[in-house]
């Protein structure tokens, strides 16, 4: 099983910009599809974005498009999560989660759907 952890959360201004990083060990990297969610403070956990095995397809959540970016590096074994425009209703704790696909396109948008989970690593945006 592949294990993650998340870096890069922090505090930035409304309007500002913000790197999340997901590591990933213990497994091969490129047969995981890979995705961001967030819990804020009395919410569920929601999907933010999802990245297929190859990097060719992605999702994302409604909240975000236009605004975040997936990408990963299948030769750092490292997924990220580029954060751009932020604003208040972006502060939450940010969790990266793994799941092994058969298929290089697939993507899943549940959290049910992954089973390697990370710590998390908190984003505040101030205002």
């Amino acid at each position: 099983q592949v294990q993650v952890v998340e870096s890069g959360g922090g505090l930035v201004q409304a309007g500002g910009s913000l790197r999340l990083s997901c590591a990933a060990s213990g497994g091969t990297f490129s047969t995981y599809l890979m995705g961001w969610f967030r819990q804020a403070p009395g919410k569920e956990r929601e999907f933010v974005a999802a990245i297929a095995r190859g990097g060719s397809n992605t999702a994302y959540a409604d909240s975000v498009k236009g605004r975040f970016t997936i990408s990963r590096d299948n030769a750092k074994n490292t997924v990220y999560l580029q954060m751009n425009s932020v604003n208040a209703e972006d502060t939450a704790v940010y969790y990266c989660a793994a799941r092994r696909a058969a298929l290089s396109g697939t993507l899943f948008v549940t959290s049910s759907s992954y089973n390697n989970w990370g710590q998390g690593t908190q984003v505040t945006v101030s205002s």
